[in-house]
């Protein structure tokens, strides 16, 4: 009896996880065998503010003060709701290896934030901004198809899982393709537009961006997400970003209707008023 005991507990600490050591992978798995990538899931971090590290600063709009940076007379009233909150980054190596004329282009997109982020007008947020800003989103899976619904914009992306050839146009959301990689989906974006930045602080690409992103389900609750980004008219050579997508945890999760297009009209359009309103 006792010789069977010990036996016994020598196997339930032989099966224990050693402390450090990362327990076994046990998500959750579709019929056909696949990780099970369904759910409602959000980034929870400052990437959106900028994907780099970063400190926290009165805005992403400033002027020069007497002793130091200002928020910008548009946003002065927003206090601290309109403040940028530090950051570690999201970017491998915290480097963003740009031309130097792009370079300077993202200093001017930086300059002219209120008016250049196409965040600021509702525009759709491209790939893969639309992954890590303030928003869940939700991916539906099934053996034949997948698709992602934002929160933001109600911006939706189909990935095909069977090649369909180049992109007819360039796009806001452009054209994903996935495949399986062992337990990690792997999706290639090509056929963006122009128009979308990486984040608030003016990162910006051209129509050659090139998207090759991995999710690969870590835990029950966690999919850990990377971007490799190529695009040789403005950076030197590719880069990676990396983060933890979170599964909302609420009950009856779900994504709600934020088309914001409506709340901008009158930023875009107000000036066209017969009567226009003050600014």
């Amino acid at each position: 009896m006792l010789a069977a005991a010990a036996a016994g507990a020598a196997m339930a600490t032989l099966a224990m996880p050693v402390a450090g050591q990362a327990p076994p992978n046990r998500a959750p798995r579709t019929a056909s065998g696949k990780p099970d990538l369904n759910g409602i899931w959000q980034a929870l971090n400052e990437a959106n503010y900028d994907i780099q590290a970063h400190m926290a600063r009165p805005a992403m709009a400033l002027r020069a003060g007497p002793y130091g940076p200002l928020p910008a007379a548009p946003v002065l009233a927003l206090g601290a709701v309109g403040a940028v909150p530090p950051g570690l980054g999201v970017v491998e190596g915290n480097e963003l290896p740009y031309r130097p004329e792009a370079l300077a282009r993202k200093k001017e997109n930086q300059d002219n934030w209120l008016t250049a982020d196409p965040e600021i007008k509702c525009y759709l947020p491209g790939v893969p901004r639309a992954t890590y800003m303030p928003y869940p989103f939700h991916i539906l899976q099934s053996d034949s198809a997948i698709t992602i619904a934002y929160e933001y914009a109600g911006a939706v992306r189909d990935i095909y899982l069977k090649d369909p050839g180049p992109a007819p146009l360039d796009s806001w959301m452009g054209q994903s393709v996935g495949r399986w990689d062992g337990d990690t989906l792997v999706v290639d974006v090509t056929g963006l537009n122009d128009r979308t930045w990486f984040d608030r602080a003016g990162n910006f690409h051209s129509e050659a961006l090139h998207v090759v992103e991995r999710y690969t389900r870590a835990s029950p609750d966690v999919i850990s997400y990377e971007a490799t980004i190529e695009d040789p008219k403005v950076f030197t050579r590719p880069w990676k970003m990396s983060m933890p997508l979170y599964r909302r945890q609420e009950r009856d999760a779900q994504i709600m209707d934020f088309k914001c297009v409506e709340f901008v009209e009158e930023l875009i359009y107000g000036q066209w008023r017969k009567t226009p309103l003050p600014r």
